[in-house]
């Protein structure tokens, strides 16, 4: 009798706790992924669809101390960032100061495979290099090209790199300017550069800037920190500059430049031509610099004639006011292109000339 007692009292309790509290039920696995904004969509499948095409570049230099013959020669490593742009020929683009001077250059792949790399080109005036895996694998990824031209301030943009050697990081952030100059790490004035507040950090050099379309818009190279830590001052080098010159540095491995063989000065006046190299394009045209050499075998030197120096004042009837106007119109021009330069003698008000002046290749 108790004991059927006992037997009921006890399925009363679990009648009342059950429910009280409810049955319990182990929780099913969530099938549903968490909520996605539509940007947070976009960020995650551009990353995804360009990721495989950033690559960790590895570098190793020699160095040895020159004051101490006996010192052996020390291997120094280094690290950056690189961007596949053709997957076919195994072409990668990163900068110049990531490579320069190394003796041995290796790629490690997404896929965490490591390959030889040669260097086809490079350029300082937009501290590029051009490297090619060896004996690439096949399927490999690139990124598309977008139109660096058209950019705005204010638009979203994504770069990815290796900072710290933290493979495939992915930053976000906008363009918060367009245009600025900023000398690289090995003192090259680089002009033209997309600023952006995207983390850039030490190891992000060498990788791409890329717009919500998942286009390449720019090459990331260099930041403004007091501490060398991103500041969210980060600057790219826009891909209209790179495509100008990458046909020429895969078939010659250098870029052939317009030199018209002088030396340019600021003035009060505007810029004026200072010196002309003997024989070369400014000097065989006729134009009249600020120093003239002057000396025989045993004095050597230069006079000033300012009376008589030439200031440019205009390049293909474009008015020019300093010697950066001058540089980025004869940049934007085609190697070896003549060019009309308008001349002022003396000061801006002097008598003027306009003469023909094709340069030489340098």
């Amino acid at each position: 009798m108790r004991r059927t007692l006992f037997l009921l009292f006890t399925i009363i309790i679990s009648i009342l706790t059950g429910a009280l509290l409810g049955e319990y039920v182990a929780p099913k696995a969530n099938s549903q992924v968490a909520y996605r904004s539509s940007e947070e969509q976009l960020t995650i499948d551009i990353y995804k669809n360009t990721n495989e095409a950033v690559v960790f570049i590895s570098t190793v230099t020699l160095t040895m101390d020159p004051f101490d013959i006996f010192a052996e020669v020390q291997p120094n490593k280094g690290a950056g960032t690189g961007t596949i742009i053709d997957s076919n020929k195994g072409i990668v683009i990163t900068n110049l100061h990531v490579i320069e001077n190394a003796h041995a250059i290796e790629i490690l792949l997404k896929d965490g495979k490591a390959y030889k790399a040669k260097l086809l080109g490079y350029d300082n005036q937009y501290d590029i290099a051009v490297l090619q895996i060896k004996n690439p694998p096949e399927h490999l990824k690139s990124i598309p090209f977008g139109d660096s031209t058209r950019l705005q301030v204010g638009q979203h943009v994504l770069a990815i790199g290796n900072p710290f050697g933290l493979s495939s990081t992915l930053t976000s952030g906008i363009i918060s300017s367009l245009d600025r100059n900023v000398r690289s790490p090995s003192g090259t004035l680089l002009k033209g550069l997309i600023q952006t507040d995207a983390a850039i950090n030490p190891g992000n050099s060498g990788g791409p800037l890329i717009d919500m379309n998942g286009r390449l818009i720019g090459m990331n190279s260099a930041i403004l920190s007091q501490s060398g830590d991103s500041a969210g001052i980060g600057f790219a080098v826009p891909m209209h500059q790179i495509k100008r010159i990458l046909p020429e540095l895969i078939a010659t491995g250098k870029v052939l430049r317009s030199d018209f063989g002088w030396i340019l000065v600021e003035t009060s006046q505007g810029p004026m031509v200072r010196r002309v190299t003997k024989d070369g394009a400014a000097d065989l045209a006729g134009v009249n610099p600020l120093e003239k050499a002057v000396g025989n075998v045993f004095v050597k030197g230069y006079i000033r004639d300012f009376e008589n120096a030439d200031l440019i004042y205009a390049i293909n009837g474009k008015r020019v006011y300093t010697r950066n106007d001058i540089d980025d119109i004869i940049l934007d021009s085609n190697s070896g292109e003549a060019l009309d330069f308008t001349f002022r003698k003396g000061h801006i008000n002097g008598p003027e000339r306009t003469i023909r002046i094709k340069p030489n290749l340098n």
